[in-house]
């Protein structure tokens, strides 16, 4: 709909006097809105999955996703792999630096094979979420899918906020080229 066939706006009915514009804000127009956007061929379609699909479809392919994902860690071994090999690190190709999640595979790899301390000297913080990402994702899932009821974690805004500062400056700090942070580059 072009803004030639749209209709007229109504009057509005109670009209403010020029004098109490000066007084306070002045309200938004009764009647003026934006026309419903209709959605997508392909919206429509995920939409009528969605409705269709049972209650534990969604968990499974989230599950299916993180399972692709440990397996590509597993096949491709990424400990023993060329620092160049493809897929490769955008940002430690162009310039040369750890990105936030550099050695974040590797980690995944070691964790998968039952060993935590060479998984947190590749990536600590990656590591110390794994628990609480399994917890978020349990809860979820069981809820989602068999309606369980299990107890949720709740995790406040400056939590999340202070976790993300702190895996900032660990970023950051495992690209300087002193010691002792040159032992954080992996």
């Amino acid at each position: 709909m072009t803004s030639v066939d749209r209709p007229a706006a109504a009057p509005d009915p109670h009209p403010v006097p020029p004098a109490e514009h000066a007084a306070g804000p002045v309200a938004w127009p009764a009647g003026v809105g934006y026309p419903p956007v209709e959605p997508d061929r392909f919206t429509r379609l995920v939409l009528r999955l969605h409705a269709r699909a049972p209650r534990w479809a969604v968990p499974l392919a989230a599950l299916g996703c993180v399972g692709l994902g440990m397996g590509y860690a597993l096949l491709s071994d990424p400990t023993h792999s060329d620092p160049d090999a493809r897929p490769t690190c955008l940002l430690k190709l162009t310039t040369g630096l750890d990105c936030p999640g550099c050695g974040g595979t590797r980690a995944l790899w070691y964790v998968l094979h039952a060993d935590l301390p060479a998984a947190a000297r590749h990536h600590f913080l990656f590591v110390f979420s794994l628990p609480f990402l399994a917890w978020l994702f349990a809860s979820w899932a069981g809820n989602r899918a068999f309606g369980w009821r299990l107890p949720e974690l709740r995790i406040s805004p400056k939590v999340i906020g202070g976790f993300l500062a702190l895996w900032f400056a660990f970023s950051v700090a495992r690209n300087l080229p002193w010691a002792p942070f040159t032992s954080l580059y992996v």
